[in-house]
This record gives structure tokens, sequence and C-alpha cells, in this order.
């Protein structure tokens, strides 16, 4: 049973996937899909397949494969925005709460039973490889003005603003968290597809530990000089 609900923006999607048991099939099955194939190879045909319906009833939900990666990308940077207030909601401390702001960037992501239809560590690998292509297109402006990046631009000023907290005179504080939030999926990409340019060493079992403790000491070192 889903218990999570977040509200994405309206001009996401022409009908709310949330709503409706095909439209959470829709995200559910397109996670699985856009994780194993990549956004090149994944179609809305190949999508109807694996939810034994046909691409007219997804298109009721999404006007375009392009808008649907957007809105599970917005959907993860809101549901890790969400965990990182419930974490950091009762400490005081500005660099105990920096600390765990990291922690939930660099954790392992597991399954939420709040929200059974979202895979998250599914989601993470999407994150990681496809997110850029959200932005790095002509009609960034275009989307950009329809508000279809709010959720990353919200947990960016999430960030900067304890950011702040820590350090009320750094003068970058936004730059340093959009910076940080890229650099969480790059990392973790370099470290298993392109080691040569990561020190963070590929295992399951370290990798997030060890790419809290470099994120650690670059935010720290970088807001005290």
């Amino acid at each position: 049973m889903t218990i999570l609900a977040f509200q994405l923006s309206p001009n996401l999607y022409l009908k709310d996937p949330h709503e409706t048991e095909l439209g959470r099939n829709i995200i559910q099955q397109s996670i699985a899909l856009l994780d194993e194939l990549g956004f090149e190879d994944f179609t809305f045909k190949k999508l109807a397949t694996e939810i034994n319906s046909t691409e007219t009833s997804i298109y009721r939900y999404f006007e375009n494969k392009h808008k649907l990666l957007i809105y599970l990308i917005d959907w993860y940077w809101t549901w890790l925005e969400y965990r990182i207030d419930h974490q950091v909601s009762n400490i005081k401390d500005p660099s105990e709460r920096l600390k765990a702001c990291l922690l939930q960037l660099t954790e392992e992501k597991v399954f939420d039973i709040n929200v059974a239809y979202v895979d998250e560590r599914a989601l993470e690998r999407i994150v990681s490889s496809e997110f850029e292509k959200t932005f790095l297109t002509k009609q960034v402006d275009a989307d950009n003005k329809e508000g279809l990046f709010m959720p990353y631009k919200s947990l960016c000023k999430k960030i900067a603003s304890i950011i702040k907290q820590v350090s009320p005179g750094y003068e970058y504080p936004h730059s340093l968290a959009s910076t940080v939030l890229l650099m969480v999926k790059h990392q973790l990409y370099y470290a298993q597809h392109l080691p040569a340019l990561s020190d963070i060493k590929y295992d399951p079992k370290k990798h997030h530990k060890r790419l809290y403790r470099l994120l650690e000491n670059l935010v720290f070192k970088t807001i005290d000089a």
C-alpha cells in the first residue's frame, strides 16, 4: 500500500500516475525498464509490452519519454529531500545537520516500504546515469520555465541553507550544493564504469562510506577555507 505521495509539477504529466493502478504500474515498470535498457533504448512500445497495455494508454499519462524521465528523477529528488528533512529536523548543531545531510546523499538506497511501487535502488542508478539528459537539451529553458526542475532546485536550496548555517560567511553555498549533488552521482558512476576517474573504488559494501568521507572532507574544508 502506498503511504507517501509527492505532488510534482502538473506540467510533467497529462494524468497523475499516482492516482491510478495503471499509472503506478507505468511508474514501476518504467523504472525497471530504464534501469535495464537506458534512456536511448527505452520506448513506450517496450513499456506497453511490460505492463500488458498499449502505447496509447501510456500517452494518456505522459506526453513523451523525456517528460517521464524528468518525472521519475523529480520524484527521486523530492523523496531525498523528504528523507533529509526527517533526519535533520531534531539536530540542533549545524555541523551535525550538514553531516546528516551528506550521509543521506551518499548512503546506499534501500527499498522504502512507504512507496511500494518505486524501487529506489534502481531509481538511484537511473539518476546516476541519466540525470543530465534531462537538462542538457535544447529545450532546457522552456522546461525550466515550466517548473520541471523545481525538486532539484529545492534540494539544492535546502543543502545550501544548511551550509550557510555552518558557515554564514561562505559566499557560494548554492554552487557548492549543486556541485555536491552532481558529484555524488558522478563518483558512484565513475567508480563502477570509469574507475580511473575516481578514488572511490567500487565495492557495494564500502563505496558509499568512502563517498561520504570524500564529501565530508571536501565540503567542510571548502567552507572552512
